[in-house]
């Protein structure tokens, strides 16, 4: 892909996001940010999260 594809393709991205209304942006925004994974299980696995887990439970 070369540099011209690349802005092409961002100036649609971009075009296409504007366009839309904002109620429906902020709605996308929040649906992103509640899917989104935990910082612990993301970076370290599932064992730390474990263990976080039985800490929390007692």
């Amino acid at each position: 892909m070369n540099t011209n594809d690349y802005v092409k393709f961002l100036t649609q991205q971009f075009v296409q996001y504007y366009n839309q209304p904002k109620e429906q942006r902020k709605k996308h925004r929040l649906e992103r940010k509640e899917n989104r994974t935990d910082f612990i299980s993301e970076w370290f696995g599932v064992i730390p999260f474990a263990i976080m887990m039985l800490f929390i439970k007692k």
